[in-house]
């Protein structure tokens, strides 16, 4: 793809990228590309509606589960559009304002996943904590609440991402470094002063750090609490019960922190390898997530064999 040299007036177009130096397998590459994407929504899809339908998944830690689901749907939702266009049509156009759109909406449910692996962590930690008193301390008000005070607060917190691009001038460099939009890739574009968005992105990326870091602390309070169990069949049992959980953790902000350590560490290392840790960040966690829950989660587990085996008979 040959991009046409620009002058000082302000451009009208970004290009996306896809993996650089195999154009020539794009088509190839959209096919485990559009497996990973069918795979991430109907898994999530089932999730949701198990917990929808099924009586017995009407406990806080499933209505939790549900907003994890959500959050990976959007997340998968928000990339599909740009990420199918570049591998399927080799289509790597995209206007500023769609790109703004879609930085919002990736930022957006990058947030909201991170605050709900915050919540399930409090989730498992008064679990375990307080047995006794998990329904009445978590009732459906309060996760109701809960959930929609943290949805608000990611909202109003990505928010000023689109409005501070949108006032930058771009006259100069236009192509992007993923395959989908993402803020500080945007900015970096930028022939005006981008102060601003380097400050406002650095306090989001804190927000971050502080829910990684109380979910580590959750997992700090929790372990106090099960060494304090006398027996060891106990403890293991009770410990099964955060496997899902750190799994979900894990499977989120390894690739986060991997790339941001790539890039503030190994700026000359492989373009290739930045750009399939970006990938990974966006594909992997909606995809895993569905599968570690209901390979964990005895109750979906069960639930998804009796489907299975209504539709066989």
């Amino acid at each position: 793809m040959s991009i046409p040299n620009t002058s000082e007036t302000e451009i009208s177009t970004f290009y996306l990228v896809g993996i650089p130096g195999m154009e020539f397998a794009n088509i190839w590459i959209s096919i485990p590309i559009c497996l990973i994407y069918i795979v991430a929504i109907l898994g999530n899809c089932t999730i949701l509606f198990f917990i929808k339908a099924e009586p017995s998944l009407l406990e806080p830690m499933y209505y939790f589960l549900s907003m994890l689901a959500l959050s990976d749907l959007g997340l998968s939702l928000s990339s599909l559009p740009t990420m199918l266009r570049i591998f399927l049509f080799s289509a790597s156009e995209v206007s500023p304002n769609a790109c703004f759109a879609q930085e919002f909406f990736i930022h957006e449910f990058s947030a909201m996943e991170s605050s709900v692996l915050l919540i399930m962590s409090f989730d498992r930690f008064v679990a375990i904590y307080n047995p006794l008193r998990y329904t009445t301390i978590l009732t459906m008000a309060r996760v109701t609440q809960i959930g929609v005070a943290f949805s608000l607060k990611n909202v109003l917190l990505i928010l000023p991402f689109p409005f501070t691009l949108k006032r930058l001038r771009y006259c100069k460099k236009k192509l992007l470094s993923h395959s989908y939009c993402l803020h500080q890739d945007v900015m970096k574009l930028a022939c005006s002063n981008n102060k601003v968005n380097v400050i406002y992105g650095l306090f989001v990326a804190l927000t971050g750090i502080v829910d990684i870091t109380l979910i580590f602390l959750s997992y700090l309070l929790i372990l106090k609490a099960v060494l304090n169990i006398a027996s060891q069949k106990e403890r293991l049992k009770v410990l099964n019960t955060c496997v899902s959980h750190i799994c979900a953790v894990l499977i989120f902000y390894v690739p986060v922190f991997s790339l941001t350590i790539i890039y503030r560490f190994a700026k000359h290392s492989s373009v290739l390898l930045r750009i399939l840790m970006a990938d990974i960040f966006l594909l992997v966690p909606p995809l895993m997530n569905p599968i570690v829950y209901c390979m964990k989660s005895q109750q979906i587990r069960n639930l998804l064999l009796e489907r299975l085996c209504l539709k066989q008979s």
